[in-house]
């Protein structure tokens, strides 16, 4: 529907009412001044004649509408649109010269009065900025340090404020919260699920609610104040919960309290440290189940071959019956043997489930080979052609361990007393190469020591030649695992622990041979789908203290209608369908959408999903959204994507650009699906029309280039999300400064807009 604008409508209607006016005044004099029988006279000449003048009327009515419309457009209106345009510049951030299209030469000149102004402004906001920079650099320099601090540490750590919100969350415990609700859904890999892992995460100002349980937590909170009255330096709780999806985590409560705070004072937060004890109670449990076998079973087993012995000490004893004692005694050696068996290699199995895995540069990996094999082999070891700029993600330990026995071997077997330590990348892998002089070797002999425990220190009996050249090293304190009894480890073990490759070669043109691994490189984590709709800056955004505030988002104490739209956390959405009318069969076929919080775009909480809507598509909407129809085939269902969306917006504000086109559809899936969207919601595209009643559009395009707002992937569910949310961000200081700040009153101006008649 169009909108009528009422000032135009009476530009257009006034000149007709006026000459309507004027023709009934002159009327009204002629008729006051004539007789009777002139009066009649006038009027029997004037009768056939009533249309024609009528019609003059109504020519000289629509000219003059006409022009009077076009004046009041060119005049009248200029200087609203001009108003509006610097209403946006006085609230926000945007740096552009107001434009004047139409109008007078008086509004022309007040755009360049008004632009010079603006230029002063900026120039001044520059300045002031670099000052404000300059003073708080240092407290900058701090905040980056508790983040790279953060970030670095490999414990999960959450900060929440007293709602439960949370507010500080590290890399850590970002990866163990996607892993824990992957789990909970069933899926072997938090990237595989509905929405994209962001929207199984941790984010800012979501509720830790979501994973705990809230009567713990305020117990934990209850017992630490209680520490904090009786005068406690460090207080502190302790609790094991356990998820929906089964795992158990283990959770330390500290306080978080403003410097020199009285005992008596309340909290600002507090600071969970989480641990995943789900892995270590099932091996804690398999290993006590292991020994509960062995000792039981050999309990039994050693009452059978003590008693079997004795009797064999009879002297009477008949040969048949002697060899039947003599079966029973090997038949208890053996089971014994086997129950001993299964427990080395479930020991073993749980050694290898431990190793880590971790980022090193492979240039310090190669020198510490090259030490340790010098110091305990003596022998001579090059570290040559490596790559200086290759990291690895390796477990150096067992990798070390590994490279040591078979130089082990080669100085043991083949008087190999000069070794060298190659590098390199090689198609996506990196290739570290034992390389030696090639010689008369027995190919076989070379692969068997794969497959052999490994030995990591010489021999019992045997010396090490004396190292050539005069080579020295002192020698290395033996490391836990090192000795001269064999490990239950192998080179294949640590090759297939690192999911690498392990082979010997011979090149006879260099005339060497080397044995090679290939190992991972660090850093080849998959990323996102969504990453590239999303700006990144250097260090993903894990932190925002402004949710310290008394009044932060979702706060508790404060009715929600009457909560300021700035400490409010909203959901921006948007939707990708078949077509355009809900009611008619046509669906949905992707959703994306992005988090705000504490004011601000959290680009990294997104949630992204192609659905099959189990139709076809029709070429006009591929045209638009280009979206092609094998996209959506295997993808899930509304009836798996709905629920998925409906967990990653609870407890936020719904806002959309056409916000009742998405929540019809939303609306029409909620039978279906079993979930309501009860939330209120925002429409951008209502709040433009309260803020620019005067512009003549109100497309996501217009609002986004009058507000300074950059278009990225227009036409795609997120990043139309990401489009409509920034410029939900840029609307809220002027929504303040027109009094609208809170979300009543947001509602209220939107439901009073001419464009809120629109229904689906």
């Amino acid at each position: 529907m169009m909108k009528v604008d009422r000032a135009e409508l009476g530009a257009a209607l006034l000149p007709g009412a006026l000459l309507a006016l004027v023709l009934a005044g002159v009327a009204g004099v002629l008729a006051a001044t004539l007789s009777p029988a002139e009066r009649s006279a006038l009027w029997t000449l004037l009768e056939p004649r009533v249309a024609l003048v009528f019609m003059i009327w109504l020519v000289a009515a629509v000219a003059a509408g006409m022009a009077c419309r076009s004046a009041w457009l060119r005049f009248g209106a200029a200087p609203g649109r001009l108003a509006e345009d610097l209403q946006v510049l006085l609230a926000t951030d945007v740096q552009r010269e107001l434009q004047v299209g139409a109008g007078g030469a008086g509004s022309r000149a007040l755009a360049g009065a008004v632009n010079a102004l603006v230029q002063q402004r900026d120039a001044l906001r520059t300045d002031m900025a670099a000052r404000v920079a300059e003073a708080s650099r240092e407290v900058e320099q701090e905040r980056n340090r508790l983040a790279a601090l953060m970030a670095e540490l490999t414990q999960s750590v959450v900060v929440c404020n007293l709602d439960g919100r949370v507010l500080l969350f590290n890399a850590r415990a970002r990866l163990q919260f996607r892993a824990l609700a992957a789990g909970e859904n069933g899926s072997p890999a938090a990237d595989k699920a509905i929405g994209g892992a962001e929207a199984l995460g941790l984010g800012l100002g979501r509720s830790i609610y979501g994973v705990l349980d809230r009567r713990l937590v305020l117990h934990a909170l209850e017992a630490v104040q209680q520490r904090l009255q009786s005068g406690a330096a460090h207080p502190a709780a302790q609790f094991v919960t356990a998820t929906a999806g089964g795992q158990l985590l283990r959770v330390q409560m500290a306080p978080v309290r403003a410097p020199d705070a009285p005992p008596g004072e309340p909290l600002n937060g507090f600071v969970l440290m989480l641990d995943n004890i789900t892995r270590d109670l099932a091996d804690d449990n398999e290993r006590d189940r292991l020994l509960h076998s062995v000792t039981e079973g050999h309990r039994g087993a050693l009452g059978n071959l003590q008693a079997a012995v004795e009797l064999l000490d009879e002297p009477e004893l008949d040969a048949a019956t002697r060899e039947r004692f003599h079966a029973v005694i090997r038949d208890e050696i053996g089971a014994m043997a086997r129950r001993l068996n299964e427990a080395a290699e479930q020991g073993l199995r749980s050694i290898k489930a431990r190793w880590p895995l971790e980022d090193m540069l492979g240039a310090d990996l190669v020198a510490a080979a090259a030490r340790r094999i010098e110091a305990q082999l003596h022998a001579r070891v090059i570290a040559s052609e490596v790559d200086p700029q290759l990291w690895l993600k390796v477990d150096s330990f067992s990798l070390i361990q590994a490279l040591q026995h078979l130089a082990g071997r080669l100085t043991d077997e083949y008087q190999v007393q000069r070794l060298q330590l190659r590098l390199a990348e090689a198609q996506g892998r990196a290739q570290l190469d034992l390389v030696w002089a090639t010689q008369a070797m027995s190919t076989e002999s070379l692969s068997a020591w794969e497959t052999e425990a490994m030995r990591t220190a010489p021999r019992s009996g045997q010396a090490r030649p004396a190292p050539r050249g005069g080579l020295s090293s002192p020698a290395e304190p033996e490391p836990p695992g090192f000795g001269d009894d064999a490990t239950a480890l192998t080179v294949r073990d640590v090759v297939e622990r690192h999911g690498g490759a392990f082979w010997f070669e011979r090149a006879r043109v260099r005339q060497e041979a080397f044995f090679r691994f290939l190992l991972p490189l660090a850093g080849e984590a998959t990323p996102l789908e969504a990453a590239v709709l999303m700006r990144h800056d250097s260090r993903p955004e894990f932190y925002d203290f402004d949710l310290f505030r008394p009044a932060a988002a979702g706060s508790a104490s404060a009715a929600l209608a009457d909560t300021p739209l700035a400490d409010l956390a909203y959901t921006v959405f948007d939707t990708e369908t078949t077509g355009l009318d809900p009611s008619a069969g046509d669906e949905i076929i992707q959703i994306g959408a992005s988090r705000i919080v504490a004011g601000k775009l959290r680009r990294q909480e997104s949630f992204e999903q192609l659905v099959d809507p189990q139709r076809s598509v029709p070429a006009a909407g591929v045209a638009i959204h280009g979206i092609q129809p094998e996209q959506l085939r295997g993808q899930p269902t509304i009836a798996s994507v709905l629920p998925a969306f409906h967990a990653f917006a609870q407890d936020t504000v719904l806002v959309a650009h056409n916000a009742a086109f998405d929540m019809r559809f939303l609306q029409l899936k909620e039978a279906s699906t079993g979930v309501r969207f009860e939330q209120p919601v925002l429409d951008t595209l209502l709040l433009s029309e309260v803020l620019h009643p005067q512009q003549e559009s109100h497309r996501l395009e217009a609002i986004a280039e009058r507000l300074g707002v950059s278009i990225l992937g227009r036409h795609t569910a997120l990043g139309d999300a990401i489009v409509t949310a920034e410029v939900f961000v840029r609307m809220l200081p002027l929504l303040q400064a027109q009094g609208i700040t809170t979300l009543a009153q947001a509602l209220a101006a939107s439901r009073d807009t001419y464009l809120a008649r629109v229904k689906y």
